[in-house]
């Protein structure tokens, strides 16, 4: 869980940049590798779906208002837009 460890939009970009199984002893923190492998056409939903989980999971600073998936100059390439919000309340 985040604690005080940096930004939150930057703790988020980075999480949202993560592959999954790439962090030690973390191995479900990141994106599913599947989905990022899959045409933007068929991987929307599910990316979305992931990216809202990781969030909620690993950065509770954050609350997520939507994702969406938006198409690149790239043939079968996408990024993620995520709007969020961020918590000003303090957990003690």
């Amino acid at each position: 869980m985040a604690s005080g460890n940096g930004a939150p939009q930057q703790c988020a970009d980075n999480l949202l940049k993560t592959p999954r199984f790439s962090v030690p002893y973390e191995r479900i923190k990141g994106i599913d590798g599947g989905l990022v492998d899959t045409p933007a056409a068929s991987a929307g939903a599910g990316m979305a779906a992931d990216a809202e989980w990781l969030l909620e999971t690993y950065e509770p600073r954050v609350e997520v208002n939507s994702i969406s998936v938006t198409e690149t100059d790239e043939p079968d390439d996408f990024g993620l837009v995520a709007d969020l919000t961020i918590n000003t309340e303090e957990d003690e």
